[in-house]
């Protein structure tokens, strides 16, 4: 089981040392981070952030059993006028847990905040198209494709493929009603 708390500077470092290539960083912040990741990249990407109005949210994920910081995940674009929000920055970092279904738990409690907290009605993700495990982790969260933006992003001499997808609140509320 695992908890949300706000991202915090002390958590900084640990993430730092999460991501080991340009590529990981792209596959995890997409294009608002360049490579190697600092501490003054993540100063700017908490300016703003976790308080009432902000549009973003942003969290460690917290093993409740231990209570060691073993990812990351993010509630931006927060948009409160037309209720939609964008979940980015998703990373099972701690090796050691992955494969376990904590990226699951993380969808889980991200959008209990979107959409049982901040109401909203939409919540969409990108992901690239050959990262399968989570691609089927979104789907089990209830996540649809959309559509697929061809060549969307470049890292180096290539480009990746990124799937849109979202879920609704309808179709969270009715796979959560029990």
């Amino acid at each position: 089981m695992i908890e949300l708390k706000f991202f915090e500077r002390s958590d900084f470092q640990q993430l730092i040392n999460w991501i080991e290539t340009p590529e990981f960083l792209l596959q995890w912040g997409g294009p608002t981070f360049s490579f190697p990741l600092d501490e003054q990249q993540l100063e700017n990407y908490l300016n703003n952030a976790n308080s009432d109005n902000s549009n973003t949210l942003v969290y460690s994920v917290i093993e409740k059993e231990t209570g060691n910081v073993i990812g990351h995940i993010s509630l931006g674009n927060i948009d409160r006028k037309n209720k939609s929000a964008r979940v980015g920055k998703v990373l099972v970092g701690d090796k050691n847990v992955r494969g376990k279904g904590i990226g699951k738990q993380m969808m889980t409690e991200i959008l209990k905040v979107a959409f049982n907290e901040l109401r909203l009605h939409r919540v969409s993700l990108g992901v690239f198209d050959f990262n399968n495990s989570a691609i089927v982790c979104y789907k089990k969260s209830g996540f649809v494709k959309e559509g697929l933006f061809r060549d969307a992003r470049k890292i180096g001499d290539e480009y990746w493929n990124l799937w849109e997808m979202s879920i609704l609140e309808n179709e969270w509320f009715e796979r959560n009603k029990d």
